[in-house]
């Protein structure tokens, strides 16, 4: 687990590009894209699956073991099973955030869609996530999927990631260049 976070990051975009292969050349794009969401669900939700994928306290057949058994309890199809049961067998457990974050970047691509990370100050309703992405998509040109974050310190607005640009439209961004005009000023 030593590896820089580039390294670490082009092995996972490795395994999720082989996986989406996989996927595409047995048609069972849908069954992986299931797959994916059951798996980041129990990442999610699981401080015993979180700690089993990242402690260098247990082995590999402990791992393996124990993501065969996950495999089978959740459900996984194939090829699914088999990425996760290769990433224990090589201690490559710990990259699964990353993994999931690069397939679902593929699943989204092949679909014609596009995600925005979007940061609020509070919780937005269905309607305005709507109304956002809506206005996203005449920006981008595709769907877009909305990948919401709550961050009360923002105060207000909202920060958007949509690829390479970023919209900060956030009340803490607002008033810290008001804060540097004002040392400016003084």
């Amino acid at each position: 687990m030593s590896e820089p976070v580039s390294i670490s990051t082009g092995i996972a975009q490795r395994y999720a590009r082989a996986v989406f292969e996989l996927a595409l050349e047995g048609k069972s794009i849908k069954a992986v894209e299931a797959d994916l969401a059951v798996l980041e669900a129990a990442l999610g939700d699981s401080t015993d699956l979180r700690a089993l994928i990242s402690s260098p306290l247990v082995t590999r057949e402990q791992q393996r073991l124990a993501v065969a058994a996950l495999a089978a309890k959740m459900k996984l199809g194939d090829i699914m099973t088999n990425a996760l049961g290769l990433k224990a067998e090589k201690r490559r457990l710990y990259l699964l955030p990353q993994f999931i974050a690069e397939l679902r970047r593929l699943l989204a691509e092949h679909k014609g869609e596009i995600t925005a990370e979007v940061t609020a100050a509070k919780a937005l309703t269905k309607a305005q996530k709507d109304k956002l992405a809506k206005a996203l998509k005449a920006a981008a040109g595709k769907d877009v999927n909305i990948d919401l974050a709550v961050d009360e310190s923002l105060i207000g607005g909202l920060v958007i990631k949509l690829g390479s640009r970023m919209i900060d439209t956030s009340i803490r961004s607002r008033l810290n260049a008001l804060q540097n005009a004002m040392k400016e000023v003084g």
